[in-house]
């Protein structure tokens, strides 16, 4: 049985694979960084969540990211490392050599940016009410929204993995798809370095007018733009 050209996916135990490939990648580079799932929950934090709710929702998808789940809790995502608008990760799939993973999101366009800073201002306290998905719950719409949000399309997502599957999507790259979520939960603001933006300036713009004020109350000079330094000090961020 197949699904659009694609045959029934039969899970593979690549678990006792990975813990020896990763033993022997920690020996050779001890900063990698491995996705280690603990439980059945692929991920716990709200950003990461709702990474992976996105995800599934595009029927691009449908019938491809579900083979990452069994590899990603196996421990199969061997590194994952994050930068702006790129993910590089290593992936042990059936084989005994490891497959190289390179993930490119584009940008969020100005535009949107632009829309969401708009929509966001005064309705974020703190950089860890961000962090920590304790918005407003129609902020949590504006942010994965489909047309509007800062969440990725599949047409903004780009990937290519070294295993000879013909599939544009193989499962080694759904695994690290599920990783980016995993990873979420350790620093959610990475969420923003993958889509090369600047989330505290969402708090900026947020609490900009607040800031001022207190600034000016404590005998600061007041400035046009806040400065993170000073919403640090305020804050304690």
């Amino acid at each position: 049985m197949s699904y659009y050209g694609y045959k029934k996916y039969k899970p593979v135990n690549t678990k006792e694979k990975a813990q020896k490939s990763l033993a022997k990648l920690l020996k050779k580079n001890p900063g990698i960084e491995p996705v280690i799932i603990e439980g059945r929950t692929l991920s716990k934090s709200w950003w990461g969540k709702a990474w992976n709710v996105n995800l599934e929702s595009y029927a691009d998808y449908e019938n491809r990211i579900e083979r990452g789940k069994s590899y990603v809790r196996q421990n199969a995502v061997l590194n994952l490392k994050i930068d702006k608008g790129s993910v590089s990760a290593i992936v042990q799939g059936s084989k005994a050599k490891p497959y190289d993973i390179e993930i490119r999101i584009d940008a969020l366009s100005d535009a949107k940016w632009k829309q969401v800073i708009t929509l966001c201002n005064h309705r974020i306290d703190s950089l860890e009410q961000l962090v920590e998905g304790k918005f407003p719950e129609e902020l949590a719409g504006l942010f994965t929204e489909k047309k509007y949000g800062m969440f990725p399309s599949p047409a903004e997502i780009h990937f290519s993995c070294t295993c000879p599957d013909f599939a544009s999507m193989c499962k080694h790259v759904a695994a690290v798809l599920y990783g980016i979520g995993a990873r979420f939960d350790k620093d959610p603001m990475l969420f923003f370095t993958l889509r090369n933006l600047d989330g505290k300036e969402l708090i900026r713009k947020s609490m900009e007018k607040k800031v001022e004020s207190m600034l000016k109350n404590a005998g600061k000079k007041s400035k046009r733009c806040i400065e993170d330094k000073d919403i640090a000090e305020i804050f304690g961020l």
